[in-house]
């Protein structure tokens, strides 16, 4: 390989200049910043120093071959003139990331199947074998940037995201990355602090990220220590000797650091959260050197310790729905800094700025950080009396005659009347209430009637044209509204933001509450869960789809395919299947089938529960034959365990062929998606008797968007 070796390293926007400074410090020659990352060249020890001690990089990438790709086929070529023996064992495993475009390559995971099978068919080819897959922690990590009709091919070093430093067992609901919680803390100066021997306090800790990534920088740890791979240990060019004398010096001294850490202690009110941050600090090795206990905001006091850094990430409307209580949770903590802390500094990490108003402080800089996708600011206090400027007193909300908010009141007092009155008499618990009827209130509500009235809010993710303030304002007045309208506590109403997801993201967990609620719908009981996930274990745009299946099921065999909770399952069996099979690949989900199952009393040899990806499960599936299968795919998956991506636009005609030919004869296989683009390909599916059902199985309180899904309802050819 050349030399210099050239590198990149990816990073959150925002931080780029710190990034830099930090890689120069490692001894890296051409240093550049670029967007949401850092350019660098330096001998392979640089790239390892990298990995092992960089606080702030997501991923090292080392930089292989750059060619004109301006097609797939261009792309291929390009990828198979580099010699993968020389980097990967036939017999290893691989995983591919792709990202950006070309005039040829517009979807992303098409160009990444291009790239395997350039890398897969050249191995192959030499040496009779070829790797497998491994999306999780694979030998080989390629990564590739398409750009300009060019390709630039790079080992991504880390293997995964070096975030993880592998010592967070749990997380809380809005857990802040740990290259971000080292930001925060390298711009707030803590590093100065710390040497001359300043406190570090975090008043809300939650899983005690900001206190371990603090303890980190002042006992100068090496972030890397604490993971168990990198993606260039099992590399065929790996060179474990300069890796081992980099541990071995990270190792000593970690060893002085731990001597001479300041004080460093974390409050939460929340008991789960100290019981998380205290496991947290135990597997980063922590646990003897920071205090973590449960203490009311009201009750934080720095006590005898040398004055130091007050850092705190109080939340701000994001997925957490206390958007009307926030402006008196920030008043509350500026009093606190002010009546406990003065002489310290301060740092308040937030992405509602406009709350920071109300601690009565005056910021003395700013910084602009982004967490994710969303902006933020790092706000900077000097905690001393010149610096006091008055809080403002929170009001409590109230619907003003003539504002926007009394007209989404409005509206939300007709939905309750129309469609609370047609659920009451249909006998429907769990109903949509509200699905964007005022643009300016860009919401999903769903209520959920059981022993209490429960509402799950979903805010679509607003257009880069919609002012971000504004935004806000308006979704801090609805979710103070909505319980107002309802008549229900703010405990009651649980709020999340939804963005367009990307390979199953729905699926994807957001916290770890791990607290469900029983619902009816129909004869059948179901658990749903408000705060774990994106969706809460029932779909109710499906409502009349499975109670159509119910109908179907009597006297027959019924397979649910990506079965999710099991919620079809139960229908159909309540509804006098004669025996049932449901197959996803999520343990967790079909534990929670399994619950739904016993909430119903079905149990037995007859209610099977398969663990195994949908895919290749159709494809060594020959045995049986079911007179009933529901087939409802994610739009897009590209699980851990999935050799192959799901696209069900591109894949639909295969899937429904293969799920088809289980049916026995005379069966009905019922085909749904999501996809609001979605067309049936009805000419390769010719043969097959396809009806289309969408209209019948929307049901009225989801009239308002007839593209939710679309539903088919097939034969089998003969």
């Amino acid at each position: 390989m050349p030399s210099p070796l050239k590198f990149f390293a990816t990073c959150p926007k925002g931080i780029e200049s710190l990034l830099a400074d930090e890689l120069r410090a490692f001894g890296a020659e051409e240093v550049k910043e670029t967007r949401a990352g850092v350019a660098f060249a330096g001998a392979l020890a640089t790239g390892y120093r990298a990995c092992l001690w960089s606080r702030l990089a997501s991923r090292v990438l080392l930089s292989f071959e750059r060619f004109a790709a301006p097609s797939a086929e261009a792309l291929y070529e390009g990828v198979q003139r580099i010699r993968w023996r020389e980097h990967l064992d036939p017999n290893g495993t691989l995983a591919v990331d792709l990202t950006g475009s070309t005039t040829g390559i517009t979807h992303s995971h098409f160009g990444a199947l291009k790239v395997k099978d350039a890398i897969v068919d050249q191995l192959r080819a030499e040496s009779g074998v070829r790797p497998s897959i491994d999306t999780e922690r694979p030998d080989l990590r390629v990564n590739v940037y398409l750009h300009r009709d060019e390709a630039m091919v790079s080992l991504d070093l880390s293997g995964e995201s070096l975030h993880r430093r592998g010592y967070r067992t749990q997380a809380g609901e809005a857990p802040l990355k740990e290259n971000l919680a080292a930001a925060i803390l390298l711009r707030a100066n803590w590093p100065a602090i710390a040497s001359q021997g300043g406190a570090l306090l975090d008043l809300m800790c939650g899983s005690g990220t900001l206190l371990i990534e603090g303890a980190f920088i002042a006992g100068d740890i090496a972030p890397g220590l604490t993971r168990d791979y990198f993606g260039f240990l099992n590399w065929k060019q790996h060179d474990a000797g300069a890796w081992d004398g980099l541990l071995a010096e990270a190792r000593t001294r970690r060893e002085a650091g731990l001597e001479r850490l300041p004080p460093i202690r974390g409050y939460d009110h929340d008991a789960r959260a100290v019981r998380m941050a205290r496991d947290n600090l135990t597997y980063a090795g922590l646990a003897n050197h920071i205090v973590v206990e449960r203490r009311a905001l009201s009750a934080c006091a720095p006590e005898d310790v040398t004055p130091g850094l007050v850092v705190v990430n109080p939340p701000y409307g994001e997925r957490l729905g206390e958007a009307a209580e926030l402006p008196a949770l920030y008043a509350e903590l500026g009093k606190q800094l002010t009546n406990c802390f003065s002489g310290w500094r301060a740092a308040v990490f937030t992405g509602n700025p406009e709350l920071g108003k109300f601690m009565g402080l005056r910021a003395r800089r700013m910084h602009t950080l982004w967490n994710g996708a969303i902006e933020c600011r790092l706000l900077h206090f000097e905690i001393a009396p010149e610096h006091v400027v008055g809080s403002r007193t929170p009001k409590p909300f109230e619907i003003r005659p003539g504002s926007s908010a009394e007209m989404f009141a409005n509206r939300l007092r007709k939905d309750l009347q129309h469609f609370g009155r047609w659920a009451r008499r249909q006998e429907i618990a769990c109903y949509r209430l509200y699905d964007a009827d005022l643009h300016e209130y860009n919401l999903a509500i769903d209520v959920y009637d059981s022993d209490k009235r429960y509402v799950h809010v979903q805010e679509y993710e607003a257009p880069d044209t919609i002012d971000p303030d504004k935004a806000r304002q308006r979704l801090q007045h609805a979710l103070a509204v909505i319980p107002l309208v309802l008549e229900i506590p703010k405990e009651q109403m649980f709020f999340k933001q939804r963005r367009r997801q990307k390979g199953g993201g729905q699926y994807e967990k957001l916290g770890q509450i791990g607290e469900f609620h029983e619902v009816r719908e129909g004869p059948c009981r179901f658990l749903v869960n408000f705060t774990d996930y994106l969706d809460t274990g029932l779909f109710l745009d499906h409502r009349s789809t499975r109670a159509m299946l119910a109908e179907l099921a009597k006297g027959r065999s019924f397979l649910n395919l990506f079965g999710y909770t099991g919620t079809a399952t139960v229908h159909a069996a309540l509804g006098g299947a004669l025996s049932t099979t449901t197959v996803d690949m999520s343990r967790t989900y079909l534990d929670w089938a399994q619950r739904n199952f016993e909430l119903n009393g079905l149990r037995g040899a007859s209610h099977e529960l398969v663990q195994a990806d949908v895919l290749q499960w159709l494809k060594e599936e020959r045995r049986r034959r079911y007179g009933l299968i529901f087939l409802d795919p994610p739009t897009f998956s590209r699980s851990k365990r999935m050799e192959e991506t799901l696209d069900v636009q591109r894949d639909h005609v295969a899937l429904i062929q293969d799920a088809a030919a289980l049916l026995e004869p005379g069966g009905v296989l019922i085909f749904s998606t999501n996809l609001r683009r979605f067309r049936l390909d009805a000419d390769a599916l010719a043969g097959h008797e396809i009806e289309d059902i969408t209209r019948r199985s929307i049901p009225k309180d989801f009239e308002r968007d007839p593209r939710i899904h679309q539903c088919f309802r097939i034969r089998r050819s003969v």
